[in-house]
């Protein structure tokens, strides 16, 4: 399902989410630019991904980081592998992120966001500790504001596309929906997937999810919020 668009209004503009999508693109047509600059992707998905080797034994394998190791979980947040890997992962955060952001005030938005970001990459990393593929990609840090989304706005609804194979259907649907549906998913095939080759983090979108769902009330407080 992909969702367009929710009918929770927000009282402010959503700077720091807007801010956030803007150092992602500007970092993706920073990767389209490398050849010109003599730095490769895979180069720089290896110096600023996170690599699961590296986190679980703290050991920066050559080619040596731009940070050190443990910051690995930040910078692979704003690297992308494609424009469709951009273009969904921005749509995701908008659709979700500006509500939270208002719910939470942006410096605390911030710090939830590259919280379940690193909790993310870290869940990833303690599930495939011997890979050396590089974790790259937002989703982690957009899974926890989706895991955020559906603990203070559940009875929110989400006009959502449900792609079928020959007609794409546009429905209004409740977030709880929407949210539960792809975090099955994403966990139903992270465990198929275990011990395979995969191209998708899916822990990372469950650990996410699960931390974002866990670590919104602290940041929000214990306060009734209802849709507007």
């Amino acid at each position: 399902m992909i969702p367009l668009h929710d009918d929770v209004r927000t009282r402010r503009f959503a700077v720091v989410t807007a801010i956030i999508i803007v150092v992602n693109t500007l970092v993706f047509l920073f990767e389209l630019s490398l050849p010109r600059h003599g730095l490769t992707l895979n180069g720089l998905f290896l110096r600023a991904g996170a690599i699961p080797y590296e986190l679980t034994h703290q050991i920066d394998v050559p080619p040596h980081d731009l940070v050190p190791v443990w910051a690995t979980v930040l910078t692979s947040l704003f690297l992308h592998g494609g424009w469709l890997h951009l273009i969904f992962n921005m749509l995701f955060l908008w659709i979700f992120g500006n509500n939270i952001e208002d719910a939470m005030g942006r410096l605390k938005f911030l710090l939830f966001y590259l919280l379940c970001g690193s909790i993310a990459g870290w869940t990833q990393a303690l599930v495939g500790a011997q890979s050396m593929a590089p974790l790259i990609g937002a989703s982690g840090a957009i899974a926890g504001v989706m895991g955020a989304y559906i603990v203070l706005y559940p009875r929110a609804h989400v006009l959502t596309v449900v792609p079928l194979i020959l007609i794409w259907p546009v429905f209004y649907l409740p977030a709880w929906v929407v949210l539960l549906a792809w975090f099955g998913l994403q966990f139903l095939e992270g465990t198929l997937s275990l011990g395979a080759s995969t191209n998708v983090a899916f822990f990372a979108h469950v650990g996410g999810f699960l931390a974002g769902a866990a670590l919104v009330r602290p940041f929000v407080g214990w306060r009734r919020l209802r849709p507007a």
